[in-house]
């Protein structure tokens, strides 16, 4: 939802500290842009310029901050009463020196496959793997929605290596669910890491099978059905220690009823269910050369209710914190408009998206910011990626948040 943005309180000359739209969605001016003139500022006004409502929020947020450090500095008056009515949090502005995700995560992904394809045969395991698991947790606490929108835009991408892209969003899942999920720092560290390393003893197999047209082949079954047990053999071999790091690899395909695999065994920790959950999630919304991807809308439901079709609070918390329409996946709205998700929205069922394509079938010039909270613009339907042929340029979309 958009909030009026009263104008008159930027200074001129200075970055404005967020985006300004129309009530259409239009970008009016880009965050970190500048009002030139009255006569710029004017213009702008005569289009309503809007924000967003957590931007909003965030300024209202970082004036009272600030207003409240001035305050009990013993600040003279006169400067209390020439703070700025807009100040932005600390921190909003992106740092110059630290790369867009639209850029780190490609580099991540480069390194870490590199270092999965390595297997048992990688040097200086743990610290390669140390330095990319500060990394990627470094972009989820900073830049979640901007991860998840370039990571399963990676995943439908054919082009990329399955198996790495498996790893980095299962394990940015997890790092967005465990902490509301009441995992202590040290299990969610464990946790993420097993993540990454969950399937390195099939790697290579894992890439070859995600292309694969047909059935898999009873060597590929047994592939599969032994890699949890072999990819925690081999991380012991690489020299990883910790044990609950160890355990989550080795079971994360077993189940509470012990009908899973390798050992069948009855496994229910928190830690495990998440892993499993991740797991399962990125598997399903993947699309593959055997299938297609299933819709994020059904496994999200899927997720909620349990295998026994009934609501599951772990499943519940899942989809709190991701959707029901994960962003960089592809919606189509009530206005028959097809858009691709930017940001979680205040709801589960309620993202914000950039239309695309518009109501008649035909690619937008300019992508269109719609709150799918307005009832005009809200999900009528997860689409396959397969179904929507426009090419999304994610970054030239997160550059205009």
């Amino acid at each position: 939802m958009y909030k009026s943005l009263p104008l008159e309180s930027l200074a001129l000359h200075q970055p404005v500290p967020v985006n300004i739209w129309d009530p259409k969605g239009v970008l009016l001016l880009r965050r970190g842009e500048h009002i030139t003139s009255e006569q710029h500022r004017g213009h702008l006004m005569l289009h309503t310029p809007m924000v967003l409502a957590s931007d909003w929020q965030a300024l209202s947020y970082g004036y009272t901050a600030a207003l409240d450090r001035m305050v009990r500095g013993n600040e003279s008056l006169s400067r209390i009463a020439g703070l700025d009515a807009l100040v932005p949090l600390p921190g909003r502005m992106e740092s110059r020196d630290e790369p867009a995700p639209t850029e780190a995560w490609p580099d991540i992904h480069a390194a870490t496959t590199t270092l999965l394809h390595q297997g048992g045969e990688a040097t200086q395991f743990m610290e390669r793997l140390e330095r990319l698991d500060t990394r990627t947790h470094k972009l989820w606490l900073e830049h979640p929605d901007e991860s998840l929108m370039v990571l399963v835009q990676l995943l439908f991408d054919v082009h990329m290596h399955y198996s790495t892209t498996h790893a980095l969003l299962a394990a940015g899942l997890c790092a967005l669910v465990a902490p509301s999920a009441g995992l202590s720092d040290a299990d969610l560290t464990s946790l993420r890491r097993a993540a990454l390393t969950m399937n390195i003893a099939m790697t290579r197999a894992h890439d070859d099978m995600a292309r694969q047209a047909g059935p898999l082949s009873e060597p590929q079954r047994r592939t599969v059905r032994e890699h949890p047990q072999r990819s925690a053999d081999l991380l012991r071999q690489l020299g990883v220690a910790d044990a609950r790091w160890l355990q989550l690899v080795q079971e994360h395909h077993e189940r509470p009823d012990g009908q899973g695999y390798p050992l069948g065994q009855p496994v229910n920790s928190e830690a495990h269910r998440l892993l499993q959950m991740a797991d399962m999630y990125v598997a399903c919304i993947s699309p593959r050369k055997s299938r297609g991807g299933l819709l994020s809308q059904q496994v999200a439901r899927e997720l909620y209710l349990g295998p026994d079709q009934q609501p599951d609070p772990l499943g519940a918390l899942f989809i709190k914190n991701i959707g029901f329409y994960p962003p960089g996946s592809h919606v189509r709205l009530a206005s028959g408009e097809v858009a691709v998700v930017a940001r979680r929205g205040a709801r589960a069922n309620a993202p914000l998206v950039f239309s695309i394509v518009g109501r008649h079938g035909l690619p937008l010039g300019e992508p269109a910011l719609r709150d799918t909270a307005d009832p005009a613009h809200e999900v009528k339907a997860s689409l396959a990626p397969g179904e929507v042929k426009v090419t999304v340029n994610v970054a030239k979309l997160l550059g205009r948040w």
